[in-house]
């Protein structure tokens, strides 16, 4: 299983604070089956207080941690990859490796939990158009999507990507994520699931058991969210999204994505 969404490099955002700690979490994830860890560092995120680590610093990181990690007998591949937080300034920073994967292909963006920023779905359509597929992150944590669940269709239709935490699926993050991703996974409307790790006790790998619960609400389809989906994004391979109806956007900006979304691989 390809693990997409953790943060498992020692000192770097907030995810753990030592080496023993991320060696630690490595061997939870490989006894789980986990082969592959994408590690989303956070960037340009308020809590990390505008620091940010230089993309060779952080692949120096990697290698020290994949060099140990073997010497302890845990066979697992380390990626490097970055959770964008929302600003209007995505479209200024894209030429940065560090904010995209798959070849520049995929951008993994949060957005504040109690909000979503006015005009961030033009922001999303115009990365859509320079050809970088947002995919966004642990989509069912937002308030206002645990109150409408239309905005994640909303999402898809204009051609994004939707990542759920394994740990909302499991009722690890409190009632109303794991009620809000159980409709997003049953609704088939997931793409993407990650276990969003930052420490070895509270928010430590929990993929396998976030599958066994994902079969209970869609069958083995989400399977394919831990293996062929996150393995075609690392290659920056295209995606296929099925068709949806919705009806929260205003049709305008509706219009203006089907006129063009044929022009656009997934």
């Amino acid at each position: 299983m390809i693990d997409f969404h953790n943060h498992v490099l020692p000192n770097v955002d907030d995810g753990p604070t030592s080496m023993e700690m991320s060696l630690s979490m490595l061997q939870t994830a490989a006894e789980q089956g986990i082969t592959d860890v994408v590690n989303t560092v956070h960037y340009q995120h308020p809590k990390i207080g505008g620091k940010e680590v230089g993309i060779d610093d952080l692949r120096f990181k990697i290698e020290d941690l994949l060099k140990r990690s073997k010497k302890r007998g845990i066979d697992i591949n380390i990626h490097l990859g970055a959770e964008v937080f929302y600003l209007p300034n995505l479209l200024k920073i894209v030429e940065d490796p560090h904010v995209t994967m798959g070849n520049g292909r995929y951008m993994l963006i949060e957005f504040p939990f109690h909000m979503l920023p006015d005009g961030h779905e033009q922001v999303l359509f115009e990365l859509k158009m320079k050809g970088i597929t947002p995919i966004i992150a642990h989509s069912e944590r937002y308030r206002p999507v645990q109150q409408n669940l239309e905005i994640v269709r909303n999402w898809i239709y204009s051609g994004c990507l939707i990542q759920v935490d394994g740990g909302s699926l499991l009722g690890y993050l409190g009632r109303s994520a794991k009620e809000s991703a159980g409709k997003i996974i049953s609704e088939g409307l997931c793409h993407i699931i990650g276990s969003d790790v930052h420490d070895d006790r509270r928010r430590n790998f929990c993929l396998e058991k976030a599958v066994t619960v994902g079969k209970e609400l869609m069958g083995d389809q989400i399977i394919e969210m831990v293996t062929t989906i996150p393995e075609k994004i690392l290659k920056g391979e295209p995606v296929e999204i099925e068709e949806i109806e919705v009806t929260y956007q205003s049709p305008t900006f509706l219009d203006k994505i089907k006129r063009r979304f044929d022009i656009i691989w997934n």
